[in-house]
């Protein structure tokens, strides 16, 4: 199947994290010449530097990633389980592509998608195998066609979340960076650039708000106090566990939050405007949480940001600090994810802006 396929694509999951596979799938990528796309549970397995990887696939995915997927004539998916997220239709789902799926749990082997052929092993010992097997392959026509889909979405004029995420990779690219869930957790995955394995740490499909700011505590107890975490939340995933700043102060934690506070509930917001006809229910809570002031009475030092300017100043400040500091960030509340395939939908229903 590698032999003979003249555009293959990687699909790399989360397995290959767990498995320490990183460095074999680097190399395997080079072996047969292919580009990279990643889920959630698999950025940093890639570095977003390489210019194999087009990012993330899915419905929140890279213009690219999603292109490259229904382009491809060989899917080599390592270490996934091929969510929802990630499919959309799945009568579609990479319909001009044979698959190979390599995964350690043989329960995820034609479960969401049939597949040519699967091995059922550990990620990286299955790699091991390959590299030692494959002949070198040349697919240069493919890999250029793959990266001039690359599309940049960044607008330096306005304080929005991509502007806040680069500013943030540009002071500080070797932050480990937790999140809760929601849509600051998708803009993370989508413009934050990670350069290495369990970089980011994020509690994927289990959707849990609030998952955040515990992730970043055990972190920064595991890495020591001279590592950086940052924890990126929205205002209402914040508000479901931020008494845990109680702790982080107690122990005197580094840990920079970054909110993205567009004081509604934006994920499920940009649903209702999206496909329910701006339709809204219960998604603006009302709520007048000053959490400059909040963290103050906590102990942290608070901040507030609403221009790109006082971002930069804020976060160079709050990486000075050797306690837990918070970070305020007045978003618009109609700041969207995108791109965006709607659920159930394929590419060709893919929303840009």
């Amino acid at each position: 199947l590698i032999a003979e396929a003249q555009k293959p694509l990687i699909y790399c999951g989360g397995g290959v994290i767990l498995s320490g596979a990183e460095r074999e799938l680097a190399a395997f990528a080079d072996l047969v010449d292919a580009p990279v796309v990643s889920t959630l549970m698999g950025l940093g397995a890639v570095p977003a530097d390489n210019p194999r990887m087009l990012g993330m696939l899915g419905m929140h995915g890279t213009h690219a990633a999603n292109i490259a997927m229904q382009r491809c004539d060989l899917l080599i998916a390592v270490g996934v389980r091929f969510s929802d997220r990630a499919l959309g239709n799945a009568e579609t789902f990479a319909a001009q592509a044979k698959v190979l799926h390599i995964d350690i749990d043989r329960a995820e082997i034609n479960k969401n998608v049939s597949t040519t052929l699967h091995i059922t092993g550990d990620a990286r010992v299955v790699l091991e195998l390959l590299l030692s097997r494959v002949a070198q392959k040349a697919n240069g026509q493919w890999m250029q066609q793959a990266r001039s889909m690359m599309e940049e979405y960044l607008s330096d004029e306005l304080f929005e979340p991509r502007k806040i995420l680069r500013q943030m990779a540009a002071i500080a690219p070797e932050i480990t960076v937790a999140t809760d869930v929601g849509q600051h957790q998708m803009w993370t995955a989508q413009h934050f650039p990670f350069l290495h394995p369990r970089q980011l740490i994020t509690s994927g499909g289990l959707g849990t708000m609030g998952f955040g700011y515990g992730a970043a505590i055990g972190a920064q107890m595991a890495l020591g106090r001279d590592a950086r975490v940052v924890m990126l939340t929205g205002d209402g995933s914040f508000h479901m566990n931020l008494n845990e700043a109680c702790t982080a102060v107690s122990y005197d934690l580094p840990i920079i939050t970054v909110i993205f506070n567009n004081q509604v509930l934006g994920m499920v917001r940009q649903w209702q405007t999206t496909f329910y006809g701006k339709r809204y229910s219960d998604t603006d809570p009302h709520r007048k949480t000053d959490f400059v002031k909040l963290a103050e009475g906590f102990g942290a030092k608070g901040y507030r940001a609403a221009t790109p300017a006082e971002f930069k100043a804020a976060f160079a400040d709050a990486m000075k600090q050797k306690g837990p500091s918070w970070i305020d960030c007045r978003i618009g509340k109609d700041e969207k994810v995108l791109p965006m395939i709607p659920g159930g939908g394929t590419v060709n229903d893919i929303i840009m802006e």
